[in-house]
């Protein structure tokens, strides 16, 4: 019924990580200027992180495509809840070895430092992206601490990408952490970001730019923080309420209806000035790390 009413060809806010659903607000694109130089520069070990709902798996389905785009071989592996003595394999599973190499019969590592070397000698990086670093098991913690550390040629073109929560950041091993050249803290969108979200979502969908009024779209963003998944869970409630009272227009009070419907006991966020809600600042960051990392 949303989808007819509102002409829409594909549900425009379903919180998939296909790139299509990739919306570059400024946090993204900074993210990725940095990790841009991390490869560029040869540098070991990037660590984005952020909040619970902020896109970093997202970001780190990007992060391989936009590596890749830069010759490197990239792979992304996401450790949350995976059993000890499983991420090894896994990663091997991602990575193009040919059938000789699977059939080998070595250890994982070994695999893994075989095909690392076979890199190197081609000076091609070994970008290996893993999600939820501050979920993974003991072991997966140990090798990539390995991989990082190793000062043996074979890993000299090897960067490792990975995402945290703060909390989760803070509690790596000591060692780890500071082995980052590049921590990237993945902000929530703005209102303009938002904004440009919203909008880009819809005409990928082939429906209308401004189905949001300004008035809805500042309430939206005020009420969610500017986060991400909540801002696409909040515009998909919204705009299927609008299209149950027959709106033309998805409005503020239809906004703070779907609000209540979504998050009943919590109160709007209130830590973001009107001001900047209406006439949000541009944000300066992207064009500072173009010229510190690009």
């Amino acid at each position: 019924m949303v989808r007819d009413y509102w002409h829409l060809n594909a549900a425009p806010f379903d919180g998939t990580l296909e790139p299509a659903t990739f919306y570059m607000a400024a946090p993204q694109e900074e993210a990725l200027a940095r990790l841009e130089w991390l490869v560029d520069e040869r540098q070991r070990f990037a660590l984005v992180v952020g909040a619970e709902g902020c896109g970093k798996s997202h970001l780190a389905a990007m992060a391989v495509r936009r590596l890749g785009g830069l010759g490197a071989e990239a792979t992304l592996l996401s450790l949350g809840g995976l059993s000890a003595g499983d991420w090894i394999e896994m990663l091997l599973a991602r990575l193009p070895l040919d059938a000789a190499s699977r059939a080998e019969p070595l250890r994982p590592w070994q695999k893994l430092e075989n095909r690392l070397r076979e890199n190197t000698l081609m000076e091609r990086t070994t970008a290996l992206v893993f999600d939820d670093l501050d979920r993974a098991p003991a072991d997966a913690i140990d090798g990539i601490a390995r991989l990082l550390g190793a000062a043996e040629p074979r890993f000299a073109r090897v960067a490792v990408v990975a995402t945290a929560t703060p909390r989760g950041a803070a509690a790596l091993p000591v060692g780890l952490a500071e082995r980052a050249a590049v921590r990237v803290e993945l902000d929530p969108w703005d209102a303009r970001d938002v904004a440009g979200f919203l909008a880009s979502a819809l005409v990928r969908v082939g429906g209308r730019h401004d189905i949001f009024t300004p008035e809805a779209t500042a309430t939206l963003a005020r009420f969610t923080g500017g986060v991400p998944r909540t801002v696409a869970r909040l515009a998909h409630l919204a705009l299927a309420a609008a299209a149950g009272d027959h709106l033309d227009r998805v409005d503020a009070a239809t906004i703070e209806r779907a609000w209540r419907e979504l998050a009943p006991d919590a109160a709007p966020r209130s830590d973001v000035p009107a001001d900047d809600l209406h006439e949000p600042a541009v944000n300066p960051r992207v064009k500072v790390v173009r010229r510190l990392f690009g």
